[in-house]
């Protein structure tokens, strides 16, 4: 199983620094990533085409599978896991139905609850592709994975889904503006290069959810993310030369 290159462990890793190794991650394998927005792209256009009953049937029926084929296909990408690919679809369209439904039935709070929705169940996917285990039992791991710190599973959620929603509008108006397609052109070839990120960044989650629930203890947070201050005035040692004490120069009072 492979991962980006980190000092950091998985299990202190942080949201910013599992963002910055899904980059890392995208950039390194890009053109086996890009292909993870076709799907994604896919469900957006249907989406923004179709009215009525047959919007919100691809919302709820074809956009759970479009969605989840992307994050299978993620997950293999990050992790090498090929365990049962079918069955890891049909979880993963379980873990996405929320997320997609929320494209064509908007209402208040909606996002929050398919984004913490896809955070408790979201990590059965891996569980099936990288462990084999059947729908129940990576129904109920993909939980416990959740469970072993939501708190960082559910910001990571959000923190990509935040950061890849603002890189597809700020791209979209680019290509736009600087190009000659339209703006639903210009929004599609944005989701297919963006989208990945959003499912990568999942994928490697998982990583930090499985290390943090095997270490078997909670984890405590600390301000500083592991990385050491640029000055650390307080760090044992002998005092600066310019303070430090010694015989009163001849001369002085």
């Amino acid at each position: 199983m492979s991962e980006p290159t980190n000092e950091v462990s998985p299990a202190e890793r942080t949201v910013g620094q599992l963002i910055a190794d899904a980059i890392k991650l995208y950039g390194h394998r890009f053109w086996r990533g890009l292909g993870l927005g076709i799907p994604a792209a896919a469900f957006t256009i249907g989406a923004s085409f179709l009215d009525g009953g047959a919007r919100v049937g691809w919302g709820i029926v074809v956009g759970p599978f479009a969605l989840a084929l992307s994050y299978v296909w993620a997950v293999t990408v990050a992790t090498d896991g090929r365990n049962a690919t079918g069955r890891a679809l049909i979880v993963g369209a379980v873990a996405f139905l929320p997320l997609a439904a929320s494209r064509v039935l908007v209402f208040t709070g909606v996002y929050f609850v398919a984004l913490a929705w896809f955070a408790l169940l979201g990590l059965a996917v891996p569980s099936v592709l990288v462990e084999g285990r059947g729908l129940e039992d990576a129904l109920r791991h993909g939980f416990r994975l959740a469970r072993a710190d939501f708190v960082h599973a559910f910001g990571t959620v959000a923190a990509l889904a935040i950061v890849v929603i603002v890189s597809i509008f700020s791209l979209s108006l680019l290509l736009a503006g600087f190009g000659a397609q339209s703006i639903t052109a210009s929004a599609v070839m944005a989701v297919v290069v963006m989208s990945p990120l959003f499912f990568l960044g999942c994928a490697l989650l998982y990583l930090d959810q499985k290390a943090r629930l095997e270490s078997g203890s909670p984890r405590t947070r600390r301000r500083d993310a592991r990385l050491h201050h640029a000055l650390e005035p307080d760090r044992a040692g002998r005092t600066d030369a310019e303070i430090e004490s010694g015989p009163v120069a001849r001369g002085e009072p």
